[in-house]
């Protein structure tokens, strides 16, 4: 389940990206189909020994693109181990709503950017995070949970503030949001008939991207998508 489209963050063989807090991979999975050098970079060594065996397996079946690579690297997304002007495209997904200093990470993300390169970055969407936030403390108030709602115009600024310039966005996965609220509504950790039959929708969704939810999805994103996306491109000097 991608939120990042890579029709609008164009990336091509042999070019270097980096998927900070990669989490289980899908991007950087889709990165390496793609054929660029891939580093997937998280926090969570346990995370990343999972994605480095799927890189492992993706190499052995040939799905891997022409020129690709791949590799693993841990560490704090505030304070990253690469030089300045090191990587092409960078994917921050879903990961700056879970840190306190998302100044610093902006920051940093700029630094490793190569003048011309591409950022995408996604977060949770302002108003149905705020009906999961209303529905239940434990969806956020967990150790390494959300802390803090963007708004959009507020998470654009900021990357703006750091030097990026925006050239796209959209919204995503309108599907899924009714699916946390149930979530939230019956205890994120405890199941019922209903979010059970939801998972299956959505887990068949997923397998299978009928023609009829994919276009469905699409017309609700802009109003119902849980996650907004930002691309943005680092200036030429």
């Amino acid at each position: 389940m991608l939120t990042v489209d890579f029709e609008q963050f164009p990336l091509e063989p042999g070019m270097q990206l980096i998927d900070v807090g990669c989490g289980q991979g899908r991007h950087s999975f889709e990165a390496y189909r793609r054929g660029a050098h891939v580093t997937a970079f998280d926090m969570n060594e346990s995370d990343l020994a999972e994605v480095e065996t799927m890189f492992g397996a993706m190499e052995v079946e040939g799905q891997a693109g022409p020129q690709a690579t791949a590799k693993i690297q841990a560490g704090d997304a505030r304070n990253m181990p690469f030089a300045d002007d090191t990587f092409d495209r960078v994917i921050a997904s879903e990961i700056l709503e879970h840190i306190h200093e998302d100044d610093a990470v902006i920051a940093e993300l700029f630094r490793i950017t190569k003048p011309g390169g591409l950022l995408a970055v996604t977060v949770p969407r302002n108003w149905p995070e705020r009906v999961c936030w209303k529905l239940s403390d434990e969806y956020h108030e967990v150790e390494g949970g959300h802390i803090r709602i963007y708004r959009a115009s507020e998470l654009v600024d900021k990357l703006k503030k750091a030097g990026f310039e925006p050239y796209g966005r959209h919204h995503a996965h309108a599907l899924h949001a009714p699916y946390w609220w149930l979530k939230c509504a019956v205890g994120v950790d405890r199941e019922n008939l209903a979010t059970r039959a939801y998972h299956k929708l959505l887990v068949w969704d997923m397998m299978k991207a009928p023609a009829l939810t994919r276009i469905g999805e699409r017309l609700l994103n802009p109003v119902l998508g849980k996650s907004f996306v930002v691309y943005l491109r680092k200036p030429e000097r």
